[in-house]
């Protein structure tokens, strides 16, 4: 369901992806790993399109990505795409349901049917007690679990992690990581995880290694 060639990124005079291939499955579960600076993070922001490559082709479902317009990208990455950060960036001043529902507004959803989506998830996360309780008023796990029901309420056929249980202990960390493999189960959807957490990549289908811009394993 993607496929990423010869994507090459340079900020500066610092080449960061020297052409990067990449294949990925409909609901595969695949950790990318490699010391920091490898590229990792550079790869997943433009598989995201949240950056553009200097140079090759990304395809998601048969799209080829890097040709859309930024009105196409933008309709793509809040349809397709859904984003899981190291730090949740909730917002403070919404609550669960709330920061949960942003993007399915975003995408045009009525009000309706973007919250009942929302509590569903929530619910299913574990959080059905604390829906309406804003982020401040949440544990770590919790914050992390309500920006993991963000990440799904548009139903995206591609979830992408950056480092998602880099701020968890060790407890929450790994019950975010068996969340992604029932999530997976219950909903074919597809994950690319980028994580230094050993755990996790050994839960994955596969694991990447990269080194120096480009995938060695």
């Amino acid at each position: 369901m993607l496929k990423a060639l010869g994507i090459q990124k340079k900020y500066g005079d610092l080449q960061i992806l020297k052409g990067v291939d990449l294949e990925v499955q409909q609901g595969e579960i695949v950790t990318i790993v490699g010391a920091s600076g490898a590229g990792k993070s550079s790869l997943l922001n433009i598989i995201g399109t949240l950056d553009k490559p200097d140079a090759g082709d990304l395809y998601v479902n048969d799209q080829q990505i890097n040709t859309l317009n930024s009105k196409q990208l933008s309709h793509f990455r809040n349809t397709q795409i859904g984003f899981i950060f190291q730090f949740h960036h909730l917002l403070a001043e919404f609550n669960a349901i709330e920061n949960v529902c942003i993007p399915a507004f975003i995408a045009g959803t009525p009000k309706a049917e973007a919250e009942k989506r929302a509590i569903t998830l929530l619910e299913m996360l574990g959080l059905s007690g604390r829906i309406h309780h804003k982020p401040s008023q949440l544990s770590g796990g919790e914050q992390q679990r309500v920006a993991v029901a963000r990440a799904l309420v548009n139903k995206p056929s591609l979830i992408l992690a950056d480092e998602p249980s880099g701020n968890l202990d060790s407890a929450n960390a790994r019950d975010l990581h068996e969340l992604f493999i029932n999530l997976r189960n219950e909903f074919n959807q597809t994950f690319i995880i980028v994580t230094h957490n050993d755990d996790l990549a050994a839960l994955s289908d596969r694991k990447v290694i990269m080194k120096d811009g480009l995938i060695v394993q």
